[in-house]
């Protein structure tokens, strides 16, 4: 079988996977590959606040959009469902019509993974210390009204890939408590707002008058809280704090982590 790039990798060959995508066949393959020097990033620690109307707003001020595949292919996807369910059973215009909403699904697909992926490796390998906060997704979905936009900017695969990321850079991701009032929380004398409405996106501090831009505070204080988070370092290990992580003992010496496996993705031509 031709492929469109040689192995990669050097070990041992765990599984492969053959999978299909509209007109495009991959192979996932599973190499078992000893563990590299892992060197803990140097820059400095950062919270996350994600959103909808901005994907992620972070601890320094920086503000990243997302691409929002879906809501921008939305007319075309459902242009190419109602051309395909008006063909014939059967017939070739129907399969043709398949493979062209095929298409358009792994093209909406591509475009959220190529995000997803480009910011979560940056992230990891710029930051030694990383902090989100524990979203309830599964839960967040069952609203009607919110469900195809939190699908479209892919929280969940952000988390998945910040867990196994930081794992390989060396970076310490850590989660916070979901009730952790962070928006109403001001991050510089930690007062707590009673109330705060969605729609209030800045307010000042009554008591140290400092004015908060809702997302950038949210973020500010998911990197400062110290109460109720879960690290996960570069073993793999979870517990409070930050002892014991590779920031603290630097390098990890080759050999002395367990052997990790290794996907990569192939092409057919």
């Amino acid at each position: 079988m031709q492929l469109r790039e040689p192995l990669r990798f050097t070990g041992k060959i765990q599984s492969a996977t053959v999978s299909r995508e509209a007109d495009r066949w991959f192979i996932a393959m599973a190499v078992e590959i000893p563990q590299r020097e892992v060197h803990p990033p140097s820059g400095e620690a950062l919270g996350i606040d994600l959103g909808l109307t901005t994907f992620a707003v972070l601890s320094n001020g920086r503000k990243v959009e997302a691409p929002k595949p879906l809501g921008r292919g939305l007319e075309r996807l459902r242009r190419l469902s109602r051309a395909h369910s008006r063909k014939r059973r059967g017939s070739h215009n129907r399969q043709k019509a398949a493979l062209r909403l095929a298409r358009c699904h792994r093209r909406i697909a591509n475009m959220r993974r190529d995000f997803l992926h480009k910011f979560t490796t940056k992230i990891s390998k710029n930051h030694a210390e990383i902090f989100v906060e524990n979203l309830n997704v599964k839960g967040m979905v069952q609203n009607r009204h919110l469900s195809r936009a939190i699908h479209d900017v892919g929280w969940s695969e952000l988390r998945r890939q910040l867990e196994y990321k930081s794992l390989l850079n060396g970076s310490v991701l850590t989660v916070r408590d979901p009730f952790y009032a962070s928006s109403k929380t001001c991050s510089q004398c930690g007062y707590v707002m009673e109330v705060l409405p969605l729609s209030v996106r800045e307010w000042t501090c009554p008591a140290c008058q400092t004015t908060h831009d809702r997302d950038v505070n949210a973020a500010i204080n998911l990197k400062q809280n110290t109460v109720g988070y879960t690290g996960i370092n570069a073993w793999g290990q979870e517990g409070s704090g930050l002892a014991g992580t590779a920031s603290e003992t630097g390098l990890v010496e080759p050999g002395t982590l367990p052997w990790v496996n290794t996907h990569f993705r192939s092409q057919e031509r």
